[in-house]
């Protein structure tokens, strides 16, 4: 079955009418979305592994470079971040199955508050979706590396080689996307399990000796049993970015709504099981892979992390084979982001917002294989940018921490308009059909939103993180450019859009 037609009984603006936003629409015909139909597939075992695959990657690299600020800091950062994650899936549980369409996040903020918030929402996305992948795959590389002993030289090839494979399984289908996105994260959580049984089961954890390894200053403590929280509490403040990685992306589950078979039922299913999942793995890293040698102090440097605790485990020999079996973590995430960026810039193209042609689905396959070959031409010519202009030991530096960082200031930016949209939707919108209804309700919203803000102002203050918000912010710069000179006079009744145009308003004039 596909899907992604345009107006279904919705009479559109006549062409180049002008809305009091200053949006302009243009009428299209039924050819225009025959050729961006996408096929229906995934049921709740799939939106789940979806959800989870995007996040796991998170649990094998990235998170550990908050170890920087000490063991307490990680810890009560990973608690308060969580606390905002759950605020937002929940919110998002109740959004997506009352608002089923491809575009998410961008379409909660354009029914709720118009078409620039709608596009605000959807650029902090698209940051986030492009520029994680290649945080990821710069983590592939490092694995990669450490399993065959390569020089840094191989690192780009590695890129390359991942992009071509796993931008061609998307493209392939949508059946194929899902039967990968289930074996792989079913594979990378088996392996986050059995070392987090052999940590326990190894006699080497030692809590005290080697997560409070480090005193005050940031000084190595050899023999541990160092301060919970060594650089205090403002140390928990800069940590929360790194905190974020052990979840971020679990909030691109509705860009799979228009190929879940009842994304009503299931898209709220789906999102609550990948969060608890996630929250459970989470807490089980941080404290069993942090408790065993080198510690919080060679953790913190460490591109690597779970491929140094199985070396700690088993020697190096074993850890190759164990290694070469965590990169699926890696790959999880790599492959199931690179499906969310698609679906991102393939909901906004389709909407007018980018240039239409990269909506344009494959003609056989239903996969919207022109947005996924540019989201991964953009992620890959940024890192080689930086690489090649950088070398190999800054360039490192910058894409596992700037460009994570930048991935990080994209994702805050989004949840807090994804927040701000539920309580307007709940405020405007009342009569809108909920099939699930948040427990937390508006003060999930808000604690998110307020969670959110406080990570992007301690990104923002840092010295350390200034150079990936100013770099989100020209980003913003430029596409408000191209939005305010060009794009709002293309917007065309997409799905999204047709819904808020049309039941939105209707729902506002009932209220």
């Amino acid at each position: 079955m596909s899907v992604g037609q345009g107006s279904h009984g919705v009479q559109a603006p006549p062409a180049g009418a002008q809305s009091a936003a200053g949006i302009t629409y243009t009428t299209v015909d039924e050819s225009y979305f025959e050729a961006r139909r996408l096929k229906r597939h995934a049921r709740v075992w799939s939106l789940w592994a979806l959800g989870v695959g995007a996040v796991v990657s998170g649990h094998y690299s990235g998170w550990n470079l908050g170890l920087a600020n000490g063991f307490g800091s990680m810890f009560f950062a990973t608690i308060i971040i969580a606390i905002m994650y759950l605020g937002l899936t929940f919110s998002i549980a109740e959004m997506s199955p009352a608002l089923p369409h491809t575009g998410g996040a961008y379409s909660f903020a354009r029914t709720s508050m118009g078409p620039w918030a709608g596009y605000i929402t959807g650029i902090a996305e698209n940051i986030e979706f492009v520029l994680t992948p290649a945080v990821i795959v710069f983590f592939i590389g490092s694995y990669l590396s450490g399993i065959f002993e390569t020089g840094p030289a191989y690192q780009p090839i590695y890129w390359i080689v991942c992009y071509a494979i796993f931008v061609g399984l998307n493209i392939v289908g949508v059946e194929l996307s899902f039967k990968v996105t289930v074996t792989v994260t079913l594979l990378a959580l088996a392996c986050l399990v059995v070392f987090y049984l052999s940590v326990l089961f190894s006699g080497q954890y030692d809590f005290s000796r080697w997560a409070l390894n480090m005193g005050p200053g940031g000084v190595e403590l050899p023999e541990g049993n160092g301060p919970f929280l060594p650089m205090g509490i403002g140390g928990i403040f800069a940590t929360m970015p790194f905190a974020v990685w052990l979840f971020l992306a679990i909030e691109q589950l509705p860009l799979a709504a228009e190929e879940s078979h009842d994304p009503q039922r299931d898209m709220p299913k789906g999102i609550i099981a990948g969060i608890l999942t996630l929250i459970a793995s989470a807490f089980c890293v941080i404290f069993l892979n942090t408790g065993i040698a080198p510690g919080a102090m060679g953790y913190a440097k460490s591109t690597e992390p779970l491929l140094d605790g199985f070396r700690t485990l088993f020697g190096s020999d074993i850890a190759k084979i164990l290694a070469a079996v965590a990169v699926i973590g890696l790959i999880a995430s790599f492959h199931t982001i690179i499906f969310a960026f698609g679906r991102q810039i393939y909901s906004l193209s389709r909407a007018g917002y980018f240039p239409s042609f990269l909506s344009i689905t494959h003609g056989q396959r239903k996969t919207p294989h022109v947005a996924l070959i540019t989201g991964a031409v953009l992620g890959l010519l940024v890192m080689m940018i930086i690489w090649f202009s950088l070398g190999a030991d800054a360039g490192g530096s910058v894409i596992g921490g700037t460009l994570l960082n930048m991935a990080v200031a994209g994702a805050m930016l989004a949840y807090f308009m994804q927040g701000m949209s539920y309580i307007v939707l709940k405020r405007k919108f009342a009569h809108l059909h909920r099939p699930y209804v948040s427990p937390f309700g508006v003060a999930g919203a808000v604690i998110c939103m307020v969670i959110a803000a406080v990570t992007l102002f301690f990104q923002f203050t840092d010295p350390v993180f200034q150079t990936a918000v100013i770099g989100v912010a020209v980003y913003y710069a430029v596409m408000m450019a191209y939005f305010l000179v060009h794009g709002r006079h293309k917007l065309i009744l997409s799905p999204e859009e047709e819904f808020a145009v049309s039941k939105g308003e209707a729902e506002y004039r009932s209220y």
